[in-house]
This record gives C-alpha cells, sequence and structure tokens, in this order.
C-alpha cells in the first residue's frame, strides 16, 4: 500500500475558501483514519501564510508539476481543489496510475466565459476520476456544459469547524466595535473576503448611505483596495472602515449585526457558512450557490448584484428581524455544513472511489 493514501493540492498558501478547506479537510480526514498529505503549487500573498510545503514558485512552471508528479507517484488518489489545480494536475499526473478528483469551487460558466476556455476545461475534466461539485446546480452546469457524465459528480458542500464559530452574544458587540475602532453605538455590516472585481465591494459601500447612520466593515486584502478606500472617502466618510485581512473572522462577526456579500459570481461561499454559524443573518446576492446557505426570508436576504439601493433595503429588512433570522441561520449551518457532516461524505466518496 502506498505510504500516502491521499494526496491534497490546493492552489497556494494564501487563507482564502478553498485552501482553508483543504487545510481543515486535512484534519478532518486524519482523524477519520487516512493518510493526508497537503501541498500547495505556489507561495500566496497572504502575511500569515497556511503551513503547508509548497511545490514551486510558479503553479504550472515544469519545475512545479515535476514536484507534484513525484508527490502523485506515492498517493492512491489526489484531491484538487479548484482554480489553478486542475491544469496542475491534469498536466503533472498524465500517464501516472494516481487518479485525482477535481473539487469544483466556483461557478463554472462564469469563470469558463469563452469558447476557447470551455474546451480546454472540458477536456481536462475528462482527465479527472471524479469531480466534486459544492451544490447541485454546479453540478447540472458540469454536466450540462463540460460534458461530465452524471455518474462522476458527486455534490458535497462546503464544510467549517462549528467550534471555530460560537453564536455571536449582542452584548459582546459594543465591546468587539470598540476593538475594531467602530463606533460603539452604530448599527454594523461586515464584508469578509477578497477585495477583487467580482467580489463588488462597492456596491456594499453604495448602499451604507442608503443606510442612515449604519457603518460597514471591510475586513480582507485585495487589488482593489485603494480604490475602494477612496470610493468609501468620497460617498460615505467616517462610515466605512478597511482593517486588512484576518485569521479570526469570528472578531469581525462578533462586531456585526449582518454580513454582506454583494459578489457577482460564487460558489458556496464559506463567508456565509462562518457568519451563519455565529448567528449572523445575512444579505448576499442571488449568485451561484449562495441561496443553498442563505434562505431568503429565513436566514437573511437575497439580491440581485449590483443593484445598492436594493441591498440597502435588504439590510433594513433583515434588522428588523435579526434574532429570528439569526437563529435560524445557525441551526442550518450547524445540521448542514458542520465538517464533521461534509468529511463524513468525504469518506464516503474516497471509499467509493478507490474500491
Amino acid at each position: 500500500m502506498a505510504q500516502i493514501q491521499i494526496l491534497q493540492v490546493i492552489t497556494d498558501t494564501d487563507r482564502r475558501g478553498a485552501q482553508v478547506f483543504g487545510r481543515d479537510l486535512h484534519g478532518a480526514l486524519t482523524a477519520l483514519g487516512w493518510r493526508v498529505r497537503t501541498v500547495a503549487l505556489s507561495p500566496g500573498s497572504h502575511p500569515d501564510p497556511l503551513d503547508v510545503p509548497v511545490l514551486g514558485d510558479r503553479p504550472l512552471a515544469p519545475t512545479t508539476l515535476g514536484r507534484l508528479r513525484r508527490e502523485a507517484s506515492d498517493a492512491q488518489l489526489i484531491i484538487a481543489h479548484g482554480s489553478t489545480t486542475l491544469p496542475a494536475c491534469g498536466l503533472g499526473t498524465a500517464g501516472l496510475a494516481t487518479p485525482f478528483v477535481y473539487r469544483n469551487i466556483g461557478d463554472p460558466c462564469f469563470w469558463a466565459n469563452t469558447p476557447g476556455r470551455r474546451l480546454r476545461v472540458r477536456i481536462l475534466l475528462q482527465r479527472a476520476r471524479a469531480v466534486a461539485a459544492l451544490w447541485p446546480g454546479a453540478a447540472r452546469a458540469l454536466t450540462r456544459s463540460f460534458g461530465v457524465q452524471a455518474g462522476r459528480v458527486r455534490v458535497i458542500p462546503n464544510g467549517v469547524p462549528v467550534e471555530r464559530f460560537p453564536p455571536v452574544e449582542p452584548g459582546e458587540r459594543p465591546r468587539a466595535r470598540g476593538r475594531l475602532g467602530l463606533r460603539p453605538d452604530a448599527a454594523t455590516a461586515v464584508y469578509v473576503g477578497a477585495l477583487t472585481d467580482e467580489k463588488d465591494v462597492g456596491t456594499a459601500i453604495r448602499a451604507v448611505p442608503l443606510l442612515r447612520g449604519w457603518q460597514l466593515l471591510v475586513v480582507g486584502e485585495g487589488p482593489l483596495r485603494s480604490s475602494l478606500q477612496h470610493l468609501a472617502d468620497r460617498v460615505a466618510p467616517g462610515h466605512v472602515r478597511f482593517s486588512g485581512p484576518t485569521r479570526t473572522p469570528h472578531e469581525a462577526f462578533a462586531a456585526a449585526d449582518v454580513v454582506l456579500l454583494p459578489s457577482r459570481t460564487e460558489g458556496l461561499p464559506a463567508v456565509l457558512i462562518e457568519a451563519g454559524m455565529s448567528g449572523l443573518p445575512a444579505v448576499a446576492t442571488d449568485v451561484g450557490g449562495v441561496r443553498e446557505v442563505v434562505l431568503a426570508g429565513r436566514t437573511g436576504e437575497l439580491v440581485p448584484p449590483g443593484d445598492p439601493r436594493r441591498f440597502a433595503r435588504a439590510v433594513r429588512t433583515v434588522l428588523q428581524h435579526a434574532d429570528r433570522y439569526g437563529q435560524a441561520a445557525r441551526r442550518h449551518c450547524v445540521a448542514r455544513f458542520e465538517l464533521q457532516v461534509v468529511a463524513t461524505a468525504w469518506d464516503d466518496f474516497l471509499r467509493t472511489l478507490l474500491t
């Protein structure tokens, strides 16, 4: 038997959704008796990176793929966690007996949005032994648009360790706001995530002046930080605070009344699961698998992308039902997305593939 049963491959060492989940799944599968090794294709840019071995300087460099090939030859099965890991494993394991499972993390039709990209993704997906989709809509898209046979697709959602996100006590909010440099007595919304174009944080910022007396905490880093800060200074001076990246998002949730996710595209966002486990309701755009986490009228509200006025109205609605929505969000997220529940599904999937 191979020394390593499962080799997990993540894109880089940044603390983003797919990478953090890969780290968490490593621990959960190890606890279930699997022998697991997790590696990153290349370094990330996060100041506090994940502690995993890095294969190379660039994700698709020949030296990186060569090291991946050597790692793969000692494993029984590979799990490739999204994004660049698909071409890396498709190329790096060519000719090897070691099969790989591709974990599709986003909306495949959004990212493969040209005929050339669709063809490349379609060819690479045929190299995978199986594909894990995060929600049923993504599974249907993989079959309909990319030719992946339905029998090769398994739906397994994101998972989050519940102990990392205990319920927020309402009395803690003023103190948490003070620690983050916010006004303790002001209603607070929070965004946690990358500051990139597809996340469309500008829509959340433009909603702030429509919410009299509210403040917005933006937690994260990315190429648009400077332009978003200029936008906030122009449309909502003094009401938007940028706190940079964090490895403890629960501290931001503790300060907030509602979490916002204004993205143009999403997979199954871990940040909404984390907020829900913390007992925080959400206002999010109805894209990708978001409605699997945010149940409109029960745990939060869903709005179309790019509409600050609809966003502001939804935030006011959520505030009227914040306690009820928050309690329902925690029940829903713990029942469906707790890491042990998800790891059990992966355990069954892996055993099926290896037999």
